[in-house]
């Protein structure tokens, strides 16, 4: 199984309001970064839409190691909370609704296709790949200002 690392970000701003995604796949030394963005979103959507498209690009299955600055998208992940809303109709623990369940959906899917490992990175730190996406991100989202 090839390993791959997958950096993510996403931008929003007003929150909702026009935001921005991005990714950046690195396996072997290459690197294929993606971007793109909505007129009307949200910081969440767009954290989980840079994690859908990186990981759609891989043509098998593989093992991945996630970085994403996105409490929101590493915890659902690595704590199972994600599993857990799709099991109770997508709903959280409190009975509340999660948000965004299509999204997660997707996410899940790939989730079981490849073997995924999220890592929180401190945002705007020292993280290059981090900031790249942040930037990437950030142009997507102005497009739509």
């Amino acid at each position: 199984m090839k390993s791959v690392e997958l950096y993510t970000d996403g931008a929003c701003s007003q929150n909702p309001g026009p935001g921005g995604w991005a990714c950046i796949l690195v396996y072997q030394g290459k690197e294929k970064t993606l971007s793109g963005g909505e007129p009307q979103t949200t910081n969440n959507r767009m954290e989980l839409q840079g994690v859908i498209h990186g990981l759609e690009q891989l043509k098998e299955p593989c093992r991945v190691a996630l970085y994403t600055d996105s409490k929101y998208v590493s915890d659902a992940i690595g704590n199972g909370w994600a599993k857990a809303w799709e099991k109770r109709g997508w709903k959280k623990a409190d009975k509340s609704p999660a948000k965004n369940p299509e999204l997660w959906e997707k996410l899940l899917r790939l989730l079981e296709i490849h073997e995924v490992t999220a890592h929180w990175v401190k945002g705007h730190a020292e993280n290059e790949y981090n900031n790249r996406c942040d930037a990437l991100a950030v142009a997507e989202r102005k497009k739509y200002e």
